[in-house]
């Protein structure tokens, strides 16, 4: 991506100051001493743009929502927005571009969140978001294949008569709420991806959608804690809400071969740093009283934005040009606070 000789200095209310100069990108952001580094939605988007910032996003900006995205050419809106709207567990529609061509601007579909308040606006009057460039790395899919992956910009492909960016809820949003209530995941604890898997768990189709399934995302959890950490996701409904499922027998219900192998990020890991699936399989043939052990850490998953790239694929061919994706655990930070997400149970 062309650099910029664009100087720019934000202070925000965590006292996050970022220095952007065309190719470099400092940030003197405070830790909250839990490891979550304090920055804002527009902070996190400029260093993406300018190409400082190309790692996940996961455990930055705490409070803001996080986005996942898919670009489709207009002839394909209608089919998305209504597969979003039969699928709101794996597919929470959060906004979509104001119009064909827009990377700027964005409809809203958060209740009590108008347009303008999507994204701040930067102080050298600059665009608020530009979502061919705001997002660390991006996936390209054409005719069912994903053609590259980890693109740090998609000016190539963005067509300015047709493309339309959906914004999807992303679980990054309720990690904050977890974190705040000592339940930190351990993918943040780690510096690592959150990890995604495949599942048998049917779609209901829209249009060119067909025949794909559910993608999930899964954090370990003491047995004695899966009731409080339903209880705090489950208020965060457009951003995945609670888990759809949780124990080693929701492995093999949801059609997971092995819990190490991982379609999406990193490999799950105990928090001595093991491979989680095959700690807790040892673990469980040594002591068979493990089943009845509430400290065990036991699986737990949610439905996961990365579920549209997958209907992308199976779609195959019936989606005519480039689709745009991005790299999953690579989000949007949007300048909306998760509370407006959180609903009142």
């Amino acid at each position: 991506m062309a650099t910029n000789n664009l100087t720019m200095t934000l202070t925000d209310a965590d006292q996050c100051s970022m220095q952007v100069t065309g190719g470099g990108f400092l940030c003197a952001a405070e830790s909250d001493g839990n490891g979550m580094l304090h920055s804002t939605g527009l902070s996190v988007r400029l260093a993406s743009r300018f190409g400082s910032l190309a790692s996940p996003t996961a455990g930055l900006a705490p409070g803001l929502i996080q986005a996942n995205l898919i670009v489709l050419p207009s002839a394909y809106a209608s089919d998305f927005r209504n597969l979003c709207a039969r699928n709101p567990v794996p597919c929470p529609l959060l906004a979509e571009s104001s119009a064909p061509g827009r990377f700027d601007s964005f409809k809203s579909y958060i209740p009590g969140v108008p347009d303008n308040e999507l994204f701040f606006a930067s102080d050298d009057g600059g665009p608020l978001v530009d979502i061919r460039t705001d997002i660390p790395r991006y996936n390209i899919y054409h005719s069912g294949k994903l053609l590259e992956s980890g693109c740090t910009d998609t000016l190539a492909y963005w067509d300015r008569d047709k493309s339309v960016a959906f914004l999807i809820g992303c679980s990054f949003s309720f990690e904050t709420a977890l974190a705040e209530a000592g339940l930190k995941p351990r993918h943040i604890e780690r510096g690592l991806n959150v990890p995604m898997y495949r599942t048998n768990i049917p779609l209901c189709p829209a249009g060119v959608f067909q025949g794909s399934t559910y993608v999930v995302s899964m954090r370990p959890y003491k047995k004695k804690d899966v009731e409080k950490v339903r209880n705090i996701t489950r208020a965060f409904g457009m951003t995945h809400g609670e888990p759809i499922d949780w124990g080693w027998d929701a492995v093999s219900r949801l059609g997971i071969k092995d819990l190490d192998i991982v379609d999406w990020g990193h490999g799950p890991v105990t928090a001595d740093g093991r491979h989680f699936g095959k700690a807790m399989e040892d673990r469980g043939r040594i002591d068979s009283a493990v089943k009845d052990d509430n400290n065990e850490e036991v699986p737990v998953f949610w439905g996961c934005g990365v579920t549209p790239q997958e209907a992308i694929l199976r779609a195959g061919d019936r989606i005519a040009g480039p689709v745009i994706g991005h790299m999953p655990g690579h989000m949007l930070l949007l300048d909306v606070r998760d509370e407006k997400t959180r609903y009142q149970i």
